[in-house]
């Protein structure tokens, strides 16, 4: 019998079968093993002749992206405001997109069970494929450009935004439902007065804390033609321009410390 001790301090004797002990030490033995075989898959595949010379190559490209070329950063304005723009114009996409999907996905709010399935389908397909995918791809149609990057952080936000705000509809408190339904109200009339005055203040939150994501994800998708800083920081990687490459991490990382701050003060106007 093991034993474990309570908030007093005394001892309390848990009995556990000889079956609860053969299971616990199986499901250690399967996790022990499962995390040796994963070790040795990576091992096999990694030239550990890299890895050990990993410090000094690291120390020597640092070394070659000192001093920065700050002269660089005015070329940067354009490509960071793109990128700003694919954030905001995406995360609105998808917003607009993912409203009603939630809605149709939810328990409580959808018209019909088959329906629901389809919904979950759209958000699990948009969570299953990255953003930097989702560009791939559209690049190959549409064409580099910031259209891609748009449609790409769009397509990746529904998913997001979906599954988030369906989970927040399905946990409102069913009194202000019942209460609207009572009165003979229709569907729509529940919907605008029981349910949604209970979800926007999450909505919005959502909404902000997307946006802050879509900052950081769309700052490489140029890396793959769709538009944004991603395209400089592609060019000066591809020329060994590492002082440029310097400039471009700066400016990425100051803009993301700026999204950092603004989006939990509009998250927080957002629910007062």
């Amino acid at each position: 019998m093991p034993v474990s001790t309570s908030l007093q301090g005394a001892p309390l004797w848990q009995r556990r079968t000889t079956r609860a002990q053969w299971l616990q030490f199986a499901a250690w033995l399967l996790g022990i093993s499962l995390f040796l075989l994963c070790w040795k898959v990576i091992s096999d595949n990694t030239m550990w002749v890299f890895v050990e010379d990993a410090g000094r190559q690291g120390s020597d490209l640092i070394s070659r992206m000192m001093p920065p070329r700050w002269e660089y950063a005015s070329v940067l304005w354009k490509p960071m405001w793109d990128t700003l723009n694919i954030a905001t114009l995406g995360t609105a996409l998808g917003i607009v997109m993912a409203f009603p999907v939630a809605f149709l996905a939810a328990r409580n709010t959808t018209p019909h069970p088959l329906i629901r399935s389809l919904a979950l389908t759209v958000i699990v397909s948009s969570r299953s494929i990255n953003s930097l995918i989702w560009a791939m791809l559209l690049v190959t149609i549409l064409g580099p450009g910031v259209l891609a990057g748009i449609i790409a952080i769009a397509l990746r936000s529904i998913g997001f935004v979906g599954k988030l705000l369906y989970e927040a509809i399905e946990e409102i408190h069913p009194t202000p439902v019942e209460a609207i339904s009572a009165t003979g109200a229709s569907r729509l009339q529940v919907m605008n007065y029981a349910v949604l005055p209970q979800v926007m203040p999450a909505f919005a939150g959502i909404s902000v804390y997307r946006w802050d994501i879509n900052i950081r994800e769309s700052t490489v998708l140029g890396l793959v033609g769709a538009g944004g800083i991603g395209l400089q920081l592609n060019a000066s990687i591809n020329s060994l321009a590492w002082n440029q490459v310097s400039v471009i991490f700066v400016m990425i990382f100051a803009t993301v410390l700026v999204s950092e701050w603004v989006s939990p003060v509009c998250a927080t106007r957002s629910f007062s």
